[in-house]
């Protein structure tokens, strides 16, 4: 069975046809008003109808005919402006009713989407369990396979989401119609100077504005924000009120006369300082104590976009969050502009935090940013992170050294400057390799190491995503089929590639690739505050 392609559906000013009488009449009618549509009921005049829909009735929020159902009722009783054909018919009869049947045939004759109470065959569509929160609304369905499970369901994920999600959706919504709001005026003040130069009288002098700058402006700062709903953490997302709004706006188009201020607090000026902060692999327990301190410490938090939500919940709510903007062909530029936000709360006297995953000096650009913020007079101090290079492996029971195994281990980077890629080292069997940030070009990496490196065929290998995530995955194969496992089963950054004979030392299989999900090696350390005891074992 196919999956049923779900939308959202406009519904305001909509006819809505109910066919029945009983309880779940009631509901449907609820649930039309609800959304801005006009039901009209369609049910004996001796029927018993629901004491609410009564009301209804008489309030005059619900048509009455009471009578039974007409074919003609599909083609005259809806909107003028669609020909009388009405929009959407709930019939509440029951599957095993004759005319639930016949209505049903009727209305996929005409394309009217019809929905029949305990029948799902006899539906075009069918209703999901809902949780609204102003403009945000989550919807479950199970397919007409259970909708109390779509409900239970629907609850636990609701039950999981921060409180006042839906007004923060609405804030960033008037967000973005700001942003393009202003793009707008830049256009029609740009196309007004236009035709003031051409009347000989320019607006400005020695100034050009292509179409092209224009563009490219928007489309940064719709990107901007896209990271923003993307990478913020939903409890911070939740807790963003109109003054962070304009924070927001204010700080993109930040002026250089904010620049060279330092902050001055009862009468003492304070000078900026900069924390350079390994934030492990993912999971907020492998922080160090140093790093967790230094996140609390925080007025300006600079963060790369893959570091998780659980770690940047810790941030306190006054620090202000940047995450990198990082996406293909713009990493250096993104950079740059990292450094130079980090310059700026510098020089204003802010404890600025520079958050980066893993490690800050393994594939981290630690080394760089230390040079620098040394370069502009300040000296970073450099806290260390869990590399997942190292940490990964260990959650997928890889155990990177193995005597009689592996007695060496070699990390290795699948992206160099400018985006190249660097050549991978020769086989030595008794060697594990790690290649971080290799997953993207892995086609052309195995294709080297098998031909150009002699790495055989059947070597081991893993691909580790999300390493100590509640969604970490690891596909175990071989050279000859990782390429095809990770094309099946999709992407799921951040990943990394370990190569050799270590990855069979704690698992074995006999399939091409196996995937497992999940990750709760953590979970087992502490119970009620009690430690394992030594002869417990701890599951990963």
């Amino acid at each position: 069975m196919a999956p049923a392609l779900l939308t959202a559906v406009e519904a305001a000013g909509h006819v809505h046809l109910i066919v029945g009488s009983n309880p779940l009449a009631n509901a449907r009618c609820s649930r039309s008003l609800e959304v801005g549509a006009k039901p009209i009921l369609v049910a004996p005049g001796d029927a018993q109808l629901h004491y609410s829909l009564v009301k209804r009735v008489e309030d005059g929020q619900v048509d009455w005919l009471k009578r039974d159902f007409q074919e003609e009722d599909l083609t005259t009783l809806g909107r003028a402006e669609v020909g009388r054909v009405v929009d959407t018919v709930f019939v509440t009869l029951g599957g095993k009713n004759r005319q639930s049947t016949h209505i049903s045939s009727l209305c996929r004759r005409l394309r009217i989407p019809v929905n029949v109470a305990d029948a799902p065959n006899l539906c075009t569509f069918t209703l999901l369990s809902t949780y609204t929160d102003g403009p945000l609304q989550i919807g479950v369905t199970t397919s007409g396979k259970g909708c109390k499970l779509s409900a239970r369901i629907r609850r636990e994920i609701t039950a999981a989401l921060p409180s006042n999600l839906g007004e923060a959706v609405g804030r960033l919504g008037n967000m973005r119609r700001r942003i393009w709001e202003e793009d707008h005026a830049v256009e029609l003040s740009q196309d007004l100077e236009a035709e003031e130069e051409d009347s000989g009288q320019p607006a400005s002098f020695n100034q050009l504005v292509t179409a092209e700058s224009i563009e490219a402006a928007r489309g940064r700062r719709m990107r901007w924000l896209a990271q923003i709903c993307e990478y913020w953490p939903l409890r911070r997302l939740a807790a963003i009120t109109d003054l962070d709004v304009d924070t927001l706006l204010r700080d993109y188009t930040r002026s250089s006369s904010s620049q060279g201020r330092d902050i001055v607090k009862n009468g003492i000026k304070h000078q900026g300082r900069i924390l350079l902060v390994g934030s492990g692999p993912g999971h907020p327990d492998l922080l160090t104590c140093a790093a967790h301190k230094a996140i609390a410490s925080a007025d300006l938090v600079l963060a790369d976009k893959l570091v998780p939500s659980p770690v940047l919940d810790l941030v306190p709510r006054r620090a202000t969050v940047h995450i990198a903007r990082k996406f293909p062909g713009n990493a250096d530029k993104a950079q740059e502009e990292l450094l130079e936000l980090g310059l700026e709360g510098l020089k204003a006297g802010k404890v600025v935090v520079r958050i980066k995953q893993g490690d800050p000096y393994i594939y981290g650009r630690g080394g760089e940013e230390y040079h620098f913020f040394r370069s502009h007079g300040y000296i970073p101090l450099v806290l260390p992170g869990i590399t997942s290079a190292l940490s990964a492996p260990l959650f997928a029971a890889i155990p990177a050294t193995h005597r009689g195994v592996a007695d060496q281990v070699l990390i290795c980077t699948g992206t160099g400057r400018k985006g190249a890629a660097p050549s991978p080292p020769e086989y030595i069997e008794s060697r594990t390799t790690i290649f971080l940030m290799a997953l993207h070009r892995l086609g052309s990496l195995v294709e080297t190491l098998v031909a150009d490196k002699a790495y055989p065929r059947d070597t081991p290998c893993a691909v580790l995503e999300r390493a100590s995530c509640p969604d970490q995955r690891v596909i175990r194969t071989t050279l000859e089929h990782v390429c095809i496992a990770v094309e099946e089963e999709g992407s799921r950054p951040p990943g990394l590639l370990v190569v050799g004979n270590a990855c069979n030392v704690l698992s074995t299989f006999h399939q091409k690739w196996v995937v497992e999900e999940g990750f709760k090696g953590l979970d087992n350390i502490a119970v009620d505050g009690v430690l394992p005891s030594l002869g417990q074992s701890i599951s990963l």
